[in-house]
């Protein structure tokens, strides 16, 4: 099974960027899809961004416009760029693969807190 470790989270003020990072231990080509997704405490994870192995980018509409993903294969990377952050953007972030239908990978989480 193909290990995921995140990265790249921390606090930022309102407004700020982070660039949080998901480092495959095997390839990630075989994947159908890479994605991020988040938790906030005492809420149910919810999607954040998914992108296919074609390419395809799809994000909710809470953070379409602010947040991109991003694949590189030949390092067996997938990258969340998260732009105009807000508070309620906290959240421990997690990234994970699906190989066909079921999203059977996931790390371990990166805590990313956007103050006010």
């Amino acid at each position: 099974q193909v290990q995921l470790v995140e990265s790249g989270g921390g606090l930022v003020q309102t407004g700020g960027s982070l660039r949080l990072s998901c480092a495959a231990s095997g390839s990630i080509f075989s994947f159908t899809a890479m994605g991020w997704y988040r938790q906030a405490p005492g809420k149910q994870r919810e999607l954040v961004a998914i992108i296919t192995s074609g390419g395809h980018t799809t994000y909710p509409d809470s953070v379409k416009g602010r947040f991109t993903i991003t694949r590189d294969n030949a390092k067996n990377t997938v990258y969340l760029q998260m732009n105009s952050l807000k508070p309620e953007d906290t959240a421990v972030y997690y990234c994970a693969a699906r190989a066909i239908v079921d999203w059977d990978n996931w790390g371990q989480g990166t805590q990313v807190t956007v103050s006010s």
